[in-house]
């Protein structure tokens, strides 16, 4: 058997040189909305923000300059907006950004430990924000409309 290696590896990176922007775009959106749309509907008690995600941010969370009542319905809030404008690819930098900045506040004031877990989504929601939300998205759309 003949195995020329640089060209089975350069078979291996055409074939991921293959795999389209809007797919990974796509990819990056709705993963990362994913993960704070489950946390918001973890501080939800209905239609209201329940008193355990208030002891929460209260007990645990401890923001600094921020009221435990407050931080809990601006988080509760954000965990379900943000996540909803990247599914739709609306606003879709922006919404990135706005998840970035809580990643990062979770990342130095609540689990500075888990660095590995909020590099991760730092990486997809820093794809949204610097390469766009792809074709697969409103803001798409929308431009196309608007910019002749």
């Amino acid at each position: 058997m003949n195995l020329n290696l640089p060209a089975v590896l350069q078979r291996a990176i055409a074939v991921l040189d293959a795999i389209p922007q809007d797919a990974i775009a796509l990819a990056a959106r709705v993963f990362a909305a994913a993960i704070f749309w489950q946390s918001g509907q973890t501080k939800l008690d209905g239609w209201r923000v329940s008193d355990s995600a208030i002891a929460l941010f209260r007990e645990e969370y401890r923001l600094p300059l921020l009221d435990p009542v407050w931080a809990a319905h601006l988080a509760t809030f954000a965990e379900h907006l943000f996540p909803l404008l990247l599914v739709f690819g609306l606003a879709s930098r922006f919404a990135a950004l706005a998840l970035l900045g809580m990643t990062a506040v979770i990342q130095i004031f609540v689990y500075p430990d888990a660095w590995p877990t909020h590099g991760i989504w730092a990486v997809a929601l820093l794809v949204v924000a610097a390469r766009g939300p792809g074709r697969l998205s409103l803001d798409h759309i929308l431009a196309r409309r608007l910019v002749p």
